[in-house]
């Protein structure tokens, strides 16, 4: 990961992920004590779509989450625990991209809820402006 701006494999990231934890974080935490971090993390991201996307208001507190350090903040520790749990998130990927692939072949093609506006839907464009 020599320059930030090139793409980075699943592969990739995970060994920086544990050349971080190694160097830098000490040592990994506990699997349980990572997907209790993971659950902070994820309520984290949930709390600026809540705000951002949903009914709730902003607080003054909540200016200093935004999306896509959230987003980055789940996907380190799900890293984290896929290193310390052997999963290669890779191959992991793989195998249910191609699992859903055939169980939903047709499925969502053939779902006539999908082929109606989405009211709710947000213009990732411009957040907070309904489509």
């Amino acid at each position: 990961m020599d320059n930030p701006q090139e793409p980075i494999t699943l592969a990739e990231l995970q060994q920086t992920v544990d050349q971080w934890i190694k160097t830098i974080g000490v040592r990994y935490f506990s699997e349980l004590t990572n997907i209790a971090v993971l659950m902070e993390e994820v309520g984290e991201l949930a709390r600026v779509f809540a705000r951002t996307y949903g009914d709730q208001s902003f607080k003054k507190s909540d200016h200093a989450y935004n999306l896509s350090d959230e987003m980055a903040d789940v996907l380190f520790v799900l890293v984290c625990l896929a290193n310390q749990t052997g999963v290669d998130l890779q191959a992991a990927m793989r195998a249910n991209l191609e699992k859903k692939t055939r169980r939903d072949i047709s499925r969502h093609r053939d779902n006539p809820k999908l082929h109606q506006p989405n009211k709710d839907q947000v213009d990732s464009s411009n957040p907070g402006e309904l489509q």
